[in-house]
């Protein structure tokens, strides 16, 4: 393991002991639940927003630590950011946990603490893990109405996504 493996092991393992957002917002806007029946993961988001910004997110559930690490990274990087924005964010996840090759430094650099997941795609089956609160997120932001939809991860070619 060389040492930009070692610092993004100690990022996810940091993120899975002492996960960010982690409960539930007592004032939601929009919310959506992902489970993934392979292994159980289970991630509700929970998000409010004003005008077009993300002003608070949360999530809540019980999964591995890829899964946990991931929803955590996930909600301090939205935190704030216009809903275009963080649309991109999660195609640029997608992406980098998906595609074949590394990010270049550009790429990395955009993605800051996120670079951290890429190993992850070195590990096909734990991909869904990972994307599991990103694509309940995905899922999130396509809800407007006041209640608490559920979907359930499933994979297609390699890609996660989510259904109701």
């Amino acid at each position: 393991m060389n040492m930009l493996d070692d610092l993004y092991q100690e990022v996810l393992l940091e993120h899975k002991k002492h996960p960010r957002n982690c409960g539930r917002l007592q004032c939601e806007h929009r919310c959506a639940a992902g489970h993934n029946p392979l292994c159980g993961d289970s991630i509700s988001v929970q998000m409010a927003e004003s005008g077009d910004r993300v002003t608070d997110i949360a999530f809540e559930g019980q999964g591995c630590a890829i899964c946990i690490a991931s929803a955590s990274l996930m909600t301090e990087a939205v935190k704030g950011r216009p809903l275009a924005e963080v649309r991109q964010l999660i195609a640029a996840m997608r992406e980098l946990l998906t595609r074949e090759s590394a990010p270049d430094d550009a790429q990395e650099a955009r993605l800051g603490k996120l670079a951290a997941l890429q190993g992850v795609r070195r590990h096909p089956s734990r991909i869904k893990c990972a994307m599991l609160g990103w694509c309940a997120l995905d899922e999130c932001l396509k809800d407007t109405c006041d209640t608490c939809g559920v979907a359930t991860i499933t994979t297609e070619a390699g890609h996660a996504s989510i259904t109701a």
